[in-house]
């Protein structure tokens, strides 16, 4: 009997068509996954000599296990969390063993140094360029009268091969001290060398000139090109986040080019949300004189487990940040705009939202089921704005059948605090890097990835957020002058940021929602 069924369940041509959509969607996520996840390991490149492709697949083991579970049980049958955990723990020990054996080791920091900077990492010229010759006993003297005994009193002159390290007794303030020494080294070498001004591993302050590759090798990117390539982006997204809207409010139907003009108020607004952050870094990055590209959205076409029509937005930033105050302006003023934007946009999508009741939680879980009844309460600054859009009809039995506007301005406040987590290159973690320094800020993003991944244990909307971020490294470029200290001004809208990300991600307390109603 039991082969009997077996086999009428094989040839059940409902059950291999469901087993067949079952496939193709886990197929496509481990694609897009796959991608996000080489392009982040890809990254580590300048740390580790651990091959990308062995991180990449043992970052990706996981996914690989819990695809195959949902494919052979179907995702009705919940999975054990012992193969939640387990995998994942494993995994993580095991990737970051791969990247500390094969670490490269410093090249500005002295042998014993546990540190390498990134800031060296960030200007070291391209393979194909001939390596930096070193001072000659005429260049030497002249870099030694470039540091004034009263200003930094020079002990010490070390050669690297991409860098000349110069050590000594700091005797001004940090901010005069590089300003002097960096005006004199731009006398005497031209912009033949970055001036670095950092914290050596011992606390004392040291300066580095590193070579510029600028100074040896042209752009060939032309400003046309560049410009050309940003428009066709931002209006391919545009026709994927239109259709994007399509696939939202009906996922089974097919997209239809004649219905595009109903996804125009989702596509405005997303694009607005996520363009207005990336031009704050722009032009900040214009501002302190840092090389940029144009804002480049990335289209996806809609499908059915990524239905947005959008990866994001991104500007690479090409020269290095001369300070720790622009490394915080160019990473604030974009996400404070962004998320103010946002949460209007969020205000007024949900005042002409519907109220519905809220249906009881049947797996399995789905993104455009969820957005249809949508549940404010996972987190605490959603819920203040849904309450303060919709008021008394919105209660603990009530859910919001979203705009499109307040759809787009959900997924915009989501990327964005992505971006915002105070880990590695992402705007948060140059914010605390901004704020508390290079050193303090990495130590600091192991622990919070720590805390969001036992978070995730309980809020399961967290678990991909917390998968990314330990993919990512803990340590920010540092600044050419990365040693003087924001002003209290920048320390307390750098608070407010870190506030309003903890909101965005901590669910409402109980509380507070007796409060509130909900």
């Amino acid at each position: 009997m039991t082969l009997l069924g077996c086999q009428r369940t094989l040839l059940d041509p409902k059950a291999l068509v469901e087993g067949g959509k079952r496939a193709m969607n886990a197929f496509v996520l481990l694609f897009l996954l796959g991608v996000i996840t080489y392009l982040i390991v890809r990254r580590l490149a300048g740390v580790t000599r651990t091959p990308a492709w062995l991180l990449w697949l043992v970052a990706m083991t996981p996914a690989f296990i819990w695809s195959a579970w949902g494919i052979l049980k179907g995702a009705e049958k919940t999975m054990p969390s012992e193969l939640v955990v387990i995998p994942f723990i494993v995994c993580l020990i095991l990737y970051w063993c791969l990247i500390q054996v094969g670490r490269i080791p410093p090249s500005v920091e002295p042998a014993n140094g546990s540190q390498r900077s990134p800031a060296t990492r960030a200007v070291k010229p391209p393979p194909e360029m001939p390596a930096p010759q070193l001072l000659n006993k005429l260049e030497e003297t002249n870099l030694k009268n470039c540091f004034p005994w009263s200003v930094y009193y020079l002990q010490q002159v070390e050669y690297r091969p991409q860098a000349v390290i110069c050590r000594g007794q700091l005797r001004s303030s940090p901010e005069v001290a590089y300003r002097t020494i960096q005006e004199n080294v731009e006398l005497a070498f031209g912009n033949r060398f970055y001036t670095i001004f950092q914290e050596g591993t011992s606390g004392k302050p040291f300066f580095a000139l590193v070579t510029n590759p600028s100074s040896q090798m042209a752009s060939r990117e032309s400003t046309l090109h560049r410009l050309l390539l940003a428009l066709f982006l931002l209006g391919f997204t545009f026709c994927t986040s239109a259709l994007a809207w399509l696939q939202i409010t009906n996922p089974q139907a097919p997209l239809s080019l004649r219905d595009f003009n109903l996804g125009i108020p989702y596509a405005a607004t997303l694009l607005v949300t996520l363009g207005i952050h990336e031009l704050g870094r722009y032009w900040m990055a214009r501002h302190y004189q840092v090389r940029a590209t144009l804002p480049y959205f990335i289209p996806v076409l809609p499908l059915p487990l990524f239905p947005f029509g959008t990866f994001g937005v991104f500007t690479h930033l090409r020269s290095p940040i001369p300070n720790r105050r622009a490394l915080f302006d160019i990473a604030t003023v974009g996400a404070l705009s962004a998320l103010a934007v946002g949460c209007l946009f969020l205000w007024w999508g949900l005042a002409h939202s519907q109220v519905t009741p809220l249906p009881a939680p049947t797996p399995p879980f789905r993104l455009t089921t969820w957005l249809q009844a949508f549940d404010p309460r996972f987190s605490l600054l959603i819920s203040l704005i849904s309450k303060l859009a919709i008021g008394s009809p919105l209660t603990a039995q009530t859910a919001i059948k979203l705009h499109p506007v307040a759809v787009a301005a959900f997924v915009g406040i989501a990327i964005t605090t992505f971006k915002l987590m105070p880990v590695g290159q992402l705007d948060g973690g140059r914010i605390t890097h901004a704020m508390f320094g290079q050193r303090r800020s990495a130590n600091a993003s192991q622990v919070i990835r720590l805390l969001l991944f036992v978070l995730a244990l309980r809020q399961s909307h967290l678990m991909v957020l917390a998968i990314l971020l330990f993919l990512l490294p803990a340590t920010d470029e540092a600044a050419l002058n990365d040693v003087t200290e924001l002003d209290d001004r920048r320390y307390f809208s750098g608070l407010l940021v870190l506030l309003l990300t903890l909101m965005l991600i901590l669910p409402v307390p109980e509380v507070i929602q007796q409060f509130l109603g909900m």
